[in-house]
Order: structure tokens, then C-alpha cells, then sequence
């Protein structure tokens, strides 16, 4: 279908006109035509900065921007609806979800279009619908299995929403031929829909903006926000970003990020699982910097204990939130297993408490209760963030502290844990479905890509495993046919006979065994939807 310049091929349905109206894919042009260029311009520039580590470099703070971190300036001010964020919670834009995660007992939902989201063509198209919807008030669901019906209470949650990294195409609406950004869609069609609508509740269009390396990114993103306002006539700064701090080039330009973002920053956050990918993804040919099994790369490890630390003090200097990163635990239906959850939970929400941060995410709906509890006894009275917490007494934060080795095991279980998530994940991903829960986890494409990027770290630097096995791709093959039956066996013969198992396999085979690293398991995994 062609529609305002756009070659739109994905399956078209009653209702998609709302979405995909003139109006709005004019909109989506006049961004498209500005920024789409430049966009891969700075995907080149990640390639070349990539390069110069591959090939023995170090990350490092810049030279070239010490000025803006040594001088002074603050962000924007913050919203109201902005400046108590102590519980958010995080996941699709699938409807049943959107409605029990605006009615969570948290302050933030964040509505996800990027790592939990499986971007098949009726997930974004029904994605951006069903939040239109929800900000109007006018969403209700009933399940088709058990006949429940869901509806938004009366003082939902405040509505984040997150668009998808600069990387990602969206294939199902071309321009000139080319893909177009997934960002500048989500972005784009969010924005036009309900920058209204949201200032009439009394909040604003506030965004989550992920897997940011570069300044010059930033600045991508400020102009981006810029060209939107002044489209429609809005104040320069009404859109209000949290940028995830998820990538290990982004923890040197902190600073940086927040300058050019400067009139639309609200935060940075911790996005600690995809930061590990990237530790691992950046220093991959660091054999010294090899991590371990992934359940002892902790926040109390030295080098994330201290990224959480500097993320603090830069964006409580600079007027900003620092908000804390995701636990993925789900709660059991076994008491005894709950507690142990809990008291996991609340140890790691209490580091970040300590620490200094202004909130944290969670997964689940029943795990809010333990972060509001630990973030309550954190903020003074009449707090609602800890933005008085400066950490000016600390000592400097240096590359050497946020590139520190990291301890911990190298096991026969980790390896097979690894192999056993990421092929269920991915098989639930070319699915359609983006968030999954495996054992006892609420794993997304993050957690997904330690799994694969630590299996391919250690075939290439062969570790001794705990068994007294040597690394090799020869023994990872050998216990991926293991754990394929593993797998194959917690489900039914139907399940696995109707399900996308073979190809999910074959994608982890060649993503573990390939000589160069795939940048991003989703690049491949997208042209199998």
C-alpha cells in the first residue's frame, strides 16, 4: 500500500487508518526526510569508534568535551509528574499488560516498543493503539481463555513510553526504498497521536530513549525532539527523556548526554543488563576482560558498583533523576521460594537506595510493594527522589575503575543456563512474543544477548570450566545437543512440533560459533518474522 510517500507492506486491518492516518505518516515523513540520514551516519561512527577497541584500545573519557564536564550547568526543570519515580514498571505494549501495569501500585509504566517488545508488524501498529487508548481512558480487555475482563482504575500510573534503538529498522514501511528508523516510528506516531491528550491529564510526552554510546546521539535525539514541538506548535522542552545508560561507550559521556539534551532531560538510568552485553560486546577482543557466569556479575561487583555510583553524582549535579535498573524476578506460587525473591529483591533495590538512587524498576506487579518499601525509608520526609545526595565527597570515578576485571566462575551449569534461556527466548521472540518468563525470571532481549554474548566470549578465549572442561567450540556444540533436549522435554510434543524451535536453535548456533560478533541477535532474528 502506498500512503503519503510510504510503501506500507505490512498486513493491513480494520482500524489501522486510525494509526496509520495521512496526518500522522505526513508527520512521520517530515521526520523521516530530516533525520533518517544522519541517523546512519552515526551508526557508522559507532562502527569506527567500535574499531579502534577491537583493536586494542581502551574506552575513555573524551577529551575533546572536558569542558562540559567540568563546568557548570543543570538540566531543564523537572515536571511535577516527573520527580517521584521510586517503583516503575517495565514491559510490552500488549494490552492486557498495559493495563495491569498502569495499575500497578508504582509511579511509572514504562511501555516498551524496543527489548520487550517482538516487533512484528500488529505488535507496533496495535502497540500504539492500545496506548492511545489507555491514555484516553478508554481501554478494557477480556481475556478469551478465562473470560476475565480488565479495566483502568481511576489514578493509573504515569505513561513512559520507550521507542527502539537507533540500530533497528522498521521493514514493514519503506521510503525511497529504504527501511525507516523503528526509532522515528514509535517516536513519531506516539508523539503526533497523544502529545495532547497527555498534556490534558497533566503530564507531557516523556520518553524513554535506549542504547545511546555518543554525544553526537544525543544531540540526534535533541533535534529530533526539537523539530516535533516546534511542528505542532509546543514549548521547546515539553517532551521530557530518560536516557538508558546501557552502553559501556555511554558511561564516559554521561555528562555529555545530559548537555545536549539538556531543555528535554528528565534522567538516566541504569540499564544494567544490557550495559553487561555491552561491557562484553565492547571488550571482546579484551581477553582480560572475559566476565563470568552471568549470576555473579552483580551490582556489587566493582565495576557496575561503580557505573551506579557515577551515574548518581553526575545527574544529581546536574539536576537530573538517577533511576536504578531492572529486576527481572517474578514472584512464585511456593511461599518459601517467594521469600527467597523478596529478600533478593529488596538486597539489590537496597544497594541502589544506598547508593543514591532515585528509584528502580521492576518486572512484575507483586514485587512493587518491596521497592516502595526500600525507597520510602530512603527519602527524607517530605522527599520524593534523593537528589540531595550529592557524592561530591567520593573519589573519582576513573576508566580504569568502570573497565575493572570482573571475578566470579566460569561453570558447566552457566554455559547450559545460557544455552537453555536463549533458545526459548528467542523461539518466543519469532513468536511475537517479547518478554518472557523462564525460570523464574522475566527475561527480555537483553538478558538474551548475555547469554549468547557470554557463550561466544568464552568459546573465543576457552576458559577452563569449573568441570575441568576447556571452552571450545567443539564442546559448546556438544552440550548444546544436551540441553536441546533438556528444553525439548518441558514441553508438549505439540509445542515443540508447532513452535519455531529449529530455527531458533540454528540462529544461537550461528550466533555462538560465527567468527566475527553479531552486533545485535534482533538484526538477524527480524528478518525471520
Amino acid at each position: 500500500m502506498e500512503k503519503a510517500g510510504f510503501e506500507l507492506t505490512g498486513e493491513w486491518r480494520d482500524g489501522d487508518e486510525h494509526i496509520l492516518s495521512q496526518d500522522a505518516l505526513t508527520f512521520l515523513a517530515a521526520l523521516v526526510d530530516n533525520f533518517a540520514g544522519e541517523r546512519q551516519q552515526l551508526l557508522a561512527a559507532r562502527r569506527e569508534w567500535s574499531a579502534r577497541i577491537d583493536d586494542g584500545a581502551l574506552p575513555d573519557f573524551r577529551a575533546d568535551t572536558k569542558n562540559i564536564r567540568e563546568s557548570d550547568w543543570r538540566v531543564g526543570v523537572l515536571p511535577p509528574a516527573l520527580l517521584d519515580r521510586r517503583t516503575e514498571i517495565t514491559g510490552p505494549v500488549e494490552r492486557k499488560m498495559v493495563i495491569n501495569a498502569l495499575n500497578a501500585d508504582v509511579k511509572v509504566f514504562m511501555a516498551d516498543f524496543e527489548d520487550a517488545l517482538s516487533p512484528t508488524w500488529r505488535n507496533v501498529v496495535e502497540g500504539q493503539q492500545n496506548l492511545y487508548d489507555a491514555i484516553r481512558r478508554d481501554i478494557s480487555y477480556t481475556d478469551p481463555k478465562s473470560g476475565k475482563y480488565y479495566e483502568l482504575k481511576s489514578d493509573p500510573a504515569i505513561l513512559l513510553a520507550r521507542v527502539r534503538g537507533l540500530h533497528l529498522d522498521e521493514k514493514h514501511i519503506k521510503r525511497g526504498g529504504a527501511n525507516v528508523p523503528g526509532a522515528l516510528v514509535d517516536f513519531g506516531l506516539y508523539f503526533f497521536h497523544n502529545w495532547q491528550a497527555l498534556l490534558d491529564l497533566g503530564h507531557g510526552p516523556y520518553f524513554y530513549v535506549p542504547k545511546l554510546e555518543h554525544a553526537e546521539e544525543a544531540r540526534w535525539w535533541n533535534d529530533v525532539f526539537v523539530f516535533a514541538q516546534e511542528k505542532v506548535g509546543l514549548p521547546i522542552g515539553s517532551i521530557k527523556a530518560t536516557m538508558l545508560i546501557e552502553t559501556l561507550p555511554a558511561v564516559f559521556e554521561m555528562d555529555e548526554i545530559l548537555f545536549e539534551l539538556k531543555d528535554h532531560a528528565a534522567a538516566l538510568n541504569c540499564g544494567r543488563w544490557d550495559y553487561i552485553f555491552s561491557y562484553i560486546k565492547t571488550l571482546k577482543n579484551h581477553p582480560d576482560r572475559m566476565l563470568p557466569d552471568r549470576t555473579d556479575v552483580t551490582m556489587g561487583q566493582p565495576f557496575l558498583d561503580a557505573y551506579s555510583r557515577l551515574l548518581v553524582k553526575t545527574c544529581h549535579r546536574r539536576g537530573a533523576l538517577a533511576m536504578g535498573g531492572m529486576s527481572a524476578f517474578i514472584p512464585s506460587k511456593s511461599e518459601e521460594e517467594n521469600r527467597v525473591v523478596f529478600e533478593k529483591v529488596r538486597a539489590d533495590k537496597q544497594k541502589e537506595a544506598d547508593n543514591g538512587h532515585d528509584g528502580s524498576w521492576v518486572a512484575h506487579p507483586g514485587l512493587a510493594s518491596v521497592v516502595n518499601e526500600v525507597y520510602g525509608a530512603a527519602f527524607d520526609a517530605g522527599e520524593t527522589n534523593q537528589t540531595r545526595i550529592l557524592r561530591d565527597g567520593d573519589a573519582p570515578i576513573l576508566a580504569e575503575h568502570l573497565l575493572a576485571p570482573c571475578e566470579g566462575a566460569y561453570t558447566d551449569e552457566g554455559l547450559r543456563h545460557n544455552i537453555r534461556v536463549a533458545v526459548q527466548y528467542i523461539e518466543a521472540w519469532l513468536q511475537g512474543f517479547g518478554a518472557v518468563a523462564i525460570y523464574g525470571l522475566m527475561e527480555d532481549a537483553a538478558t538474551a544477548e548475555i547469554s549468547r554474548a557470554s557463550t561466544w566470549q568464552w568459546i573465543r578465549n576457552g576458559p577452563v570450566l569449573d568441570n575441568g572442561e576447556t571452552m571450545t567450540a567443539d564442546y559448546f556444540s556438544h552440550v548444546m545437543a544436551q540441553e536441546i533436549e533438556t528444553v525439548k522435554n518441558q514441553f508438549s510434543a505439540e509445542r515443540w512440533a508447532s513452535g519455531r524451535f529449529d530455527e531458533a536453535i540454528s540462529l544461537l548456533e550461528d550466533l555462538c560459533l560465527q567468527k566475527d560478533f553479531a552486533e545485535f541477535l534482533t538484526l538477524g532474528a527480524y528478518e525471520k518474522l
